[in-house]
């Protein structure tokens, strides 16, 4: 008898399993007033790669990215141009940085997702699932104000 299996394990150069994951989607506030800080009303746009499919950001589990706050922090930083996720993954140069009033949506190892607005550097809120996700007619990505 054969047995699938659902998920091959992946391994490293040293033969041992590969880290668990964080992974960021930040969705990028539109409203008028973004800079005021999110409200549930306010429209949100995913950021975007070139191609029009949502970019995600991963952070393996370490010591440095021990639960879903330390990783929304982490795509805070990436988000702002300051590195690259850990794949290596930097921040688009036609999107505009992550603000306070973005939605950074994180999905942990045990694919359980929170929601956290982005409230001041280094702080974030935990909010509901928007409601309010758009795509900008004619253009998928969130450019910076001028």
């Amino acid at each position: 008898m054969t047995t699938a299996v659902t998920r091959p394990y992946t391994v490293t150069a040293d033969h041992t399993p590969a880290p668990d994951a964080y992974t960021a989607t930040v969705y990028m506030n539109t409203d008028r007033d973004n800079y005021d800080g999110y409200e549930p009303h306010h429209p949100l746009a995913a950021a975007t790669r070139t191609d029009g499919s949502p970019l995600r950001l991963v952070f393996h589990a370490s010591d440095r990215i021990t639960d879903h706050e330390a990783a929304a922090d982490a795509a805070y930083t990436v988000g702002n141009r300051q590195g690259a996720d850990d794949n290596g993954q930097r921040w688009p140069t036609d999107i505009r940085s992550v603000s306070i009033g973005d939605v950074i949506k994180v999905t942990g190892p045990d694919h359980w997702i929170i929601h956290l607005s982005v409230d001041s550097f280094g702080c974030f809120s935990a909010v509901p699932e928007p409601t309010t996700l758009i795509t900008l007619a004619g253009k998928t990505r969130v450019t910076r104000r001028r």
